[in-house]
């Protein structure tokens, strides 16, 4: 694909409306502008599309694998460049690669893995996300309890020297593990701190909000329930404006009524969006993988451990904004805006990711009129299909 082109022949949702008869200019790796479909500048080349749709790039805040790579088995740039590339096949342009709780070690791989593919520059990666090991044992889902642990002053000085060189840094915590202070101190030195695997209660949960953790882990699973007296953590994170909440809606892990109740009771401007909590199954035809020796299912469009329980999500982004446009209820538009602009508003990069606008990174997703993936660039590069 040249640097410098037209996209025509479908409508463009640019985040907050619809535009028809125009055309999407990208010049090196940026939006350049819309225009409209009969006055594109000179010294761009015209790429007819078939009808459909144009959107903002999905952008995947917890991605464990895909492709037949999961992170945990192998932290390294290689796996991360698999992962990114299994995931583009599906609208995902931009994610943070997620790691499970693991063994120190193993997370000092994952970093220098995630330093050394931000510095080659592989196409669609954000930055890491740290799942545990600092969550609730109680709470733990699938993560290994061994592998669970209090957070120390090595923990905290390696986290900050770590967001010094990556792109993006998210860690996921238990609030009642991990004090406001030590959420303090990380979210000063610009990480981002989500709450999540965790017993919290609601005064417990609003003490690391108000100390600056911004995020929910996958809203509804693996946290404290939300009780008519006692709101745990689901209510703090519907309550208080600031703070995002990722869900992921595949009909298994939320009912898909109460993804609609969470829709209308959260307080904003913070927003629910979308992760797939995707593994290694996305993008291949196996039927199980290992997780710290454990063998995971994968069944009716659920993994799960052999006792049932949910272990990730055989889930892709374009299945998810499916299901809330479909199912959900919530429509193509917002379903859109929950898997690019709203992940990018809590990751602080809207600037740059979620909608299309000038100055923007290139980052499209093509939906054909039966809302199908049809094309996919990343930063102006097409990655799917395949020139």
């Amino acid at each position: 694909m040249t640097d410098t082109f037209a996209l025509t022949g479908a409508e463009i949702f640019d985040g907050r409306r619809r535009q028809t008869n125009a055309a999407l200019l990208v010049k090196d790796g940026r939006i350049a502008g819309i225009a409209a479909s009969g006055d594109i500048p000179p010294g761009y080349k015209t790429v007819r599309l078939k009808g459909g749709l144009l959107a903002p790039g999905f952008v995947d805040l917890q991605v464990n694998g895909g492709g037949g790579v999961l992170f945990n088995d192998t932290p390294t740039p290689e796996a991360i460049r698999a992962i990114c590339a299994a995931h583009a096949r599906y609208g995902t342009t931009g994610l943070l690669v997620t790691l499970i709780s693991d063994a120190p070690q193993v997370t000092a791989r994952a970093i220098a893995a995630g330093i050394e593919a931000a510095r080659t520059g592989v196409p669609g990666f954000l930055g890491l996300h740290l799942e545990g090991p600092h969550i609730s044992k109680a709470k733990r889902g699938a993560h290994e309890a061994a592998m669970i642990r209090p957070m120390t002053d090595a923990d905290m000085r390696q986290l900050i020297e770590a967001r010094e060189k990556l792109p993006s840094l998210l860690i996921t915590v238990a609030a009642e593990t991990v004090t406001p202070e030590r959420i303090r101190a990380l979210v000063k030195a610009g990480i981002k701190v989500s709450i999540g695997h965790s017993s919290a209660t609601f005064e417990q949960a609003a003490a690391a909000f108000a100390a600056g953790a911004s995020l929910a882990t996958h809203l509804f699973n693996a946290m404290s329930p939300l009780h008519h007296r006692e709101p745990g953590l689901p209510g703090a994170a519907l309550a208080h404006g600031a703070v995002h909440a990722g869900i992921i809606a595949d009909g298994f892990h939320v009912h898909r009524d109460v993804i609609n109740i969470a829709l209308r009771a959260k307080a904003g401007p913070g927003r629910i969006f979308l992760v797939t909590d995707a593994m290694s199954t996305i993008g291949t035809d196996m039927k199980t993988l290992t997780l710290h020796g454990r063998t995971i299912y994968r069944k009716n469009g659920r993994l799960v451990l052999k006792d049932g329980t949910l272990a990730g999500a055989d889930l892709d982004m374009i299945t998810a904004v499916r299901f809330m446009a479909e199912s959900a209820g919530a429509g193509w538009d917002e379903a859109l805006r929950m898997a690019a602009l709203y992940p990018a508003r809590a990751l602080g990069a809207e600037h740059e990711l979620g909608r299309i606008s000038p100055g923007m990174r290139a980052s499209i997703v093509h939906l054909d009129d039966a809302g199908r993936i049809s094309g996919v660039w990343t930063d102006g590069e097409r990655r799917h299909p395949a020139e």
